[in-house]
């Protein structure tokens, strides 16, 4: 990372150069442009080339210059509805490669049908409009952007379905990915056991991206007895300890610890200071690293 970030320094530093060089360069040229109208004849040649180096638009072809026909429009891209998902996705990290201010990074959710993925992106992204016409097949893609330390981040969010057909998916979703995100239902006690089976597909694939274990649906989640939350709570904090993890209980219908989780990541990630305090209390929303 600090690599990367000298690297936008520079490519800014260059960039600043370059424009007052070429400041520069217009300035002498205006000097040289008076010097010569001071020392010749304004002959009615030289007014008619300084004209067309001046004010004109498009160059002029001349009897010595060979005119060349314009090269070819590009082929356009295929339409939308005839991209894969996978496709799609490297279309959107070709674009933000071109801007060297930008740095994209990727990040992955793995998890079972019905947890409550898409609306956990949605609410972060900030899309809450879109959230009924979303149907998860295989990959959703969503980007968000944001500031770090006079920087740009944009974390390009793959959400892999939780159906038997999308694990095909989970090879191009964890490639390459700074984090992926394990989430269960804090109301199913079987997609908590799923995670393990999760786990192991992404590793294969990726064994250095940040692991988080997420429960979803905490406001759910605290209307049922108060020795079964103490009996998910301990067995969710044990897959976490054996994932190597940080668990958090979120909700995203109340906006509970949706935020503080991608901080997180982006903590981890710059070596930043992460200043939130673990919650093991029974009851709230935990937070155990």
């Amino acid at each position: 990372m600090i690599k990367l970030s000298r690297k936008v320094f520079y490519v800014k530093l260059r960039r600043r150069l370059l424009c007052r060089v070429s400041l520069l360069g217009r300035c002498l040229m205006r000097l040289w442009d008076r010097f010569l109208l001071i020392s010749r004849p304004k002959s009615i040649k030289y007014k008619q080339l300084l004209r067309a180096t001046t004010f004109a638009a498009k160059p002029v072809p001349s009897a010595t210059t060979p005119a060349f026909p314009p090269p070819p429009p590009p082929p356009p891209l295929p339409p939308p509805a005839l991209q894969s998902s996978g496709e799609a996705g490297f279309a959107r990290c070709r674009e933000r490669d071109k801007d060297s201010d930008l740095v994209a990074l990727k990040i992955s959710l793995l998890g079972d049908c019905q947890i409550g993925k898409t609306s956990f992106v949605i609410k972060y992204v900030g899309n809450e409009k879109e959230q009924g016409d979303i149907q998860t097949s295989g990959i959703n893609l969503m980007d968000k952007t944001l500031y770090v330390g006079g920087a740009r981040i944009s974390y390009s969010i793959w959400e892999v379905g939780g159906d038997e057909k999308a694990h095909n998916h989970i090879p191009m979703a964890c490639k390459d990915s700074v984090a992926i995100l394990y989430m269960f239902d804090l109301t199913s006690r079987c997609t908590l056991n799923s995670v393990i089976s999760w786990y192991h597909q992404a590793r294969k694939w990726n064994q250095n991206a940040i692991p988080v274990l997420i429960g979803t649906k905490f406001d759910d989640f605290i209307q049922l007895p108060i020795d079964l939350q103490w009996t998910v709570a301990s067995q969710a904090r044990a897959y976490a300890k054996a994932l190597n993890a940080t668990l958090f209980f979120s909700s995203a219908t109340y906006n509970i610890n949706v935020n503080k989780i991608f901080k997180f990541i982006t903590a981890k990630l710059f070596n930043l200071p992460w200043t939130v305090e673990r919650n093991l209390t029974v009851g709230e929303p935990m937070i155990d690293f």
